[in-house]
């Protein structure tokens, strides 16, 4: 079954409360932190080792869920007086808090990434840092990885600079709010020109045969009487735009880690022989018209995934992005797998270390590839070990997204056992056609089904009847009864 991306909106519950507990407990995800951790959290955002330089003055602002905290990322944009644009794009310097073979470095190390779940957050740092003294909240001085990215008119990057500097974010936007400025005219100069560099950046993407998948999410919604709901988000043209910042950056990153010789790198390999033949039979079946001198990427662009047809070819294409890993080298020499292949180009993790292990290290080697200087020993010393640190974090974090979405699932269908509903077939198994995966629209729920009289027919709407839905197993099962 293709993965499903799930935003947690956040939920309550008594019962949904000891569910989640008791996946918390089968899944072994790390509680709280221990009180030598906490202590030393304490004294690094009291003190943290501050920049010499000073850049509160370029009036940075950050874009992340309303109720997000722990801000990694501040931007701003500007033309360039003689053409092009020029992104300063800050990321949280965790290193300024966390001293290497310390307990918060080594609890980091446990636990590698957040884990997001309906009722909270299980943080990769303790929250005095990652939604206090390390978040870029507005309003706030805070040390930083500054990146300078020098863009020509068509949105090329001409030149990087990384440095840490002092900065300070004037505002926190979000998605929806950010869509409806520039959507109706209303957005300051430096956030309107999101949409201008993103568009860009995405028209490069396209045009070297990147992919960027615009799945639509399942989202955990509360109701006011302390009950939850399910409801789509299809991710918005603003989300888009917003993280081609972040790929840029990546790119660069990787970029100047190749240059220098040492480095980790994001790498996902070519897809296997077949698949993109089994994206053209799927798109056949799902009535997508994708002609032979239409590159893929061009295609997927071009979906809009409020369709249900499209948003179910756009869960199909998430299977090529399986595979991806960590690629570290050392030495000078240019590793053998260098490309992440859904970028169409090297690429680096760098921009989420409140959230992500792998991204202090990456910026700490940036900043010395950029400076001449030799990056730190704790730094190159911890390579070796962050690819299978980050597989068995990354592992982890799917899990706790996978089971919490059919948790969630089977606790809002659990009394609806035997009831029909009206569903579109968004996935079929090559070796057994009689299974699949089907998405109903009201309540927003993506389920296994299985036809026990004709194959499923990828992209019809079905009758389905729910045979299970047990939250002690976190499963739901549809059975198909006919075309709808």
């Amino acid at each position: 079954m293709p993965r499903r991306h799930m935003h947690m909106a956040g939920a309550d519950g008594a019962s949904l409360g000891a569910a989640l507990r008791g996946l918390r407990t089968r899944l072994g995800v790390p509680g709280a932190f221990p009180a030598e951790v906490l202590a030393e959290a304490e004294r690094a955002a009291a003190a943290p080792r501050l920049p010499a330089e000073d850049a509160t003055d370029v009036p940075l602002f950050t874009i992340d869920p309303p109720a997000s905290v722990d801000l990694d990322q501040a931007m701003h944009l500007a033309k360039r007086p003689g053409g092009g644009y020029r992104v300063h794009y800050a990321i949280a310097d965790v290193a300024a808090f966390v001293t290497p073979g310390g307990a918060l470095d080594t609890e980091a190390h446990r636990r590698v990434t957040t884990l997001y779940f309906p009722d909270g957050r299980v943080p990769l740092h303790p929250q005095v840092l990652s939604e206090g003294a390390a978040s870029l909240l507005p309003g706030q001085a805070r040390p930083a990885l500054l990146w300078r990215l020098d863009l020509d008119a068509d949105g090329r990057v001409e030149t990087t600079d990384v440095r840490r500097a002092l900065v300070r974010s004037r505002a926190k936007l979000d998605y929806d709010g950010v869509q409806k400025a520039i959507d109706t005219g209303t957005a300051e100069p430096a956030l309107a020109l999101l949409k201008d560099v993103g568009t860009l950046r995405e028209a490069l993407e396209t045009a070297r045969g990147g992919i960027s998948l615009n799945v639509p999410e399942q989202e955990v919604v509360p109701a006011a009487d302390g009950s939850y709901g399910l409801a789509y988000r299809a991710p918005l043209p603003a989300d888009g735009w917003n993280a081609q910042i972040s790929l840029m950056t990546g790119m660069a990153a990787a970029d100047l880690m190749l240059a220098a010789g040492t480095g980790i790198l994001r790498t996902l390999p070519a897809a296997p022989d077949g698949a993109v033949g089994r994206l053209r039979r799927a798109a056949q079946a799902l009535r997508i018209d994708w002609p032979h001198h239409v590159p893929y990427a061009a295609l997927v662009r071009s979906l809009d995934p409020r369709i249900p047809a499209h948003a179910a070819f756009l869960q199909e294409c998430t299977a090529l992005l399986r595979g991806a890993g960590y690629t570290v080298f050392t030495g000078g020499e240019r590793p053998e797998h260098a490309v992440h292949a859904a970028v169409a180009a090297p690429y680096t993790h760098c921009t989420a270390p409140l959230r992500r292990l792998v991204d202090r290290y990456a910026g700490e080697l940036c900043v010395a590839a950029v400076a001449g200087t030799a990056p730190p020993g704790w730094a190159v010393e911890a390579l070796a070990g962050l690819p299978h640190e980050m597989q068995e974090g990354t592992r982890l974090a799917n899990s706790v997204e996978r089971e919490c979405v059919d948790l969630v699932e089977a606790a809002l269908l659990k009394d609806r056992v035997g009831e029909t509903f009206e569903a579109t077939v968004i996935d079929v198994e090559e070796r057994d056609p009689q299974a699949g995966t089907v998405h109903l629209e009201d309540p927003a729920v993506v389920g296994r089904v299985r036809s026990q009289a004709a194959p499923l027919p990828l992209g019809d709407r079905i009758r389905v009847r729910l045979t299970q839905a047990d939250p002690g197993t976190a499963k739901i099962l549809f059975a198909a009864v006919q075309p709808a």
